[in-house]
């Protein structure tokens, strides 16, 4: 009886849903400026070229796939999944794409996504809606919005153009879907989120933690990510994106 017992108890732990997707926890890392540092705004908001390039062979030797957004479901599938993004759409970034373009190979794929301010398309430092269409029709940078003109979403009343009109000018622009948004200042509330919800998919934040699927509600609009920084060593990068470090 008690080897019966013990039998069924083993088919029982085996027939368990295997945790390990569910539990995997995933880097989405925040950039801004992939540029030198000529003085000008925060230091720690750029990241150079040579140490972007070395962050991306770095993931690229260690086995990591760069997913954009409208692969999320492909986390569960993929081996060592992480997303590379930034805010705020300069015209820096494409410094960004041409690393991430130059790494392309048969067995590497990087992707990335910028999430544009679009009422500064077209400024000085910011992108052009030429590059922006280059850049989608790549398919190496998948462009998303980061609201009209940057306010606190959490201190205004009028949500309309800021989400619905962002998102409709990048469509027009790249003819691909928006489905990610980036709260200014990582700033949101239950408000902000069920405005979100009318018009996006994701939702993402500056709470600095790797995503881990917890099942809480509203969690795709509550995405961590975490800061790449200026003084941000390789050694420092690899812990960042293999879970090495407490959040």
């Amino acid at each position: 009886m008690k080897a019966i017992t013990i039998f069924f108890l083993c088919c029982f732990i085996i027939m368990l849903p295997s945790k390990t997707h569910a539990q995997r926890k995933v880097p989405i890392l925040i950039y801004h400026s992939i540029d030198e540092f000529k003085g000008s705004g925060s230091k720690e908001l750029y990241v150079t070229p040579q140490n972007f390039e070395k962050q991306m062979i770095y993931l690229r030797d260690h086995g990591f796939t760069l997913l954009t957004f409208d692969r999320w479901k492909d986390i569960e599938n993929v081996k060592k999944p992480i997303f590379i993004t930034f805010d705020d759409g300069y015209k820096n970034n494409l410094h960004a794409f041409k690393i991430l373009q130059n790494l392309t190979n048969e067995h590497f794929k990087p992707t990335g996504t910028i999430f544009v301010i679009t009422d500064f398309i077209g400024r000085s430092n910011r992108l052009s809606e030429a590059e922006i269409k280059m850049m989608a029709d790549s398919g190496i940078m998948s462009i998303q919005s980061h609201t009209a003109t940057h306010p606190d979403l959490t201190k205004i009343n009028g949500f309309e153009e800021e989400l619905k009109g962002s998102k409709d000018k990048i469509q027009k622009i790249t003819r691909e879907p928006v489905i990610a948004l980036s709260y200014p200042y990582g700033n949101t509330n239950d408000k902000v989120i069920a405005e979100t919800k009318k018009y996006y998919s994701f939702g993402l934040t500056t709470t600095p933690e790797l995503y881990s699927k917890k099942g809480y509600k509203d969690e795709l609009y509550l995405l961590p990510r975490l800061y790449v920084k200026y003084s941000t060593s390789l050694d420092e990068f690899a812990k960042v994106v293999e879970g090495r470090v407490r959040e």
